[in-house]
Formats: C-alpha cells, sequence, structure tokens
C-alpha cells in the first residue's frame, strides 16, 4: 500500500522533483565538472562535496518519484462540521485537563514539533470525520488509550508553508 496523499502534496511532490530535474541537476552536473577540472582529485574538497550534493539531489529525485508512483489519492475536502485532512482542530485532553490545537496533515506533512498530525498517527485516526462535541478515544497501544473532546474545528487551506519531509 502506497501513502496516502491529496491532490495538492502530488502537485508540491511533481513541482519538487521538477526543480530539481531541470534547474538543480544541470547546476549540481556543471558544479562537479567546474571542481573537478581543479586538479588532484583525492584532496579537492569541493569536488567531493559537488559530488555528494549531486548524488544526494538523485536520491531525492528517486525517493519523491517512487512517493507518486506508489501513491494513494485522498479526498481533502470535508463537511464544514466535520474532521478532515488540513483542518485545524482544538481538542481537549481529559486526562490531563488541558486543550491544544493540531493541523490534520497527510503522514508526509506531519511534524509533531509543529503541530501537524498525520492521519496515520493515533490521533490522527481518531479524529477523521469526527464532529465538534464529541468524545474521542484515541488508541496508542493494546494497553494504552486516552479520551479527547473536539472543541472546534477549522476549515484551514492546503498551504506552501507544509512541506514534504526529507526522507
Amino acid at each position: 500500500m502506497g501513502e496516502r496523499l491529496t491532490k495538492g502534496d502530488i502537485e508540491k511532490i511533481q513541482a519538487e522533483i521538477d526543480e530539481r530535474k531541470f534547474v538543480i541537476r544541470p547546476q549540481a552536473i556543471e558544479e562537479v565538472k567546474v571542481t573537478r577540472a581543479q586538479g588532484d582529485l583525492s584532496e579537492n574538497f569541493e569536488y567531493h562535496e559537488a559530488k555528494r550534493f549531486k548524488n544526494k539531489n538523485e536520491s531525492r529525485i528517486r525517493y519523491l518519484e517512487r512517493l507518486l508512483k506508489n501513491a494513494m489519492v485522498v479526498d481533502d475536502s470535508s463537511a464544514d462540521d466535520e474532521v478532515g485532512i488540513n483542518n485545524t482542530v482544538t481538542v481537549y485532553f481529559e486526562e490531563d485537563d488541558c486543550e491544544e490545537t493540531y493541523r490534520i496533515v497527510t503522514s508526509i506533512r506531519g511534524d509533531s514539533t509543529r503541530n501537524l498530525v498525520s492521519i496515520e498517527s493515533p490521533i490522527g485516526q481518531a479524529l477523521i470525520g469526527k464532529k465538534m462535541g464529541d468524545r474521542v478515544c484515541v488508541n496508542v497501544s493494546a494497553d494504552y488509550s486516552y479520551y479527547l473532546q473536539i472543541r472546534s474545528i477549522e476549515n484551514t487551506e492546503d498551504s506552501d508553508d507544509l512541506t514534504i519531509k526529507e526522507f
């Protein structure tokens, strides 16, 4: 089963592939040529660094192309009163007596340090499709779960500030 991606994810991945193939790749190849011409390759730091950058770019292209090849397209639309992809959701943690706000995203954009919760995560799985006021159980493991209450749902647009994770 491939990665679950929205049409917006796919467009951003394709744009990055194009940038890496048609802009970065030619620059990286030229830099390798230029630094190779500087002489002794065994002690030519610039040459080895240029080659490393070129190889990293090629690896990223392969990774992104593999993502697209195996992707399953998911719909990012949802009803106004229902949690969906790209929604910002405020939840109340009963166990901790506190509120947190998360944005629901596909797994390639998940980043817990920025409160971007993947639809594949326990919280994401528990919240998708639920409505404001619902009390939901988050199953972390067979031995541990906890309850949240959905306090608010905000429909937020897909934006460029959500980057595709590095591999």
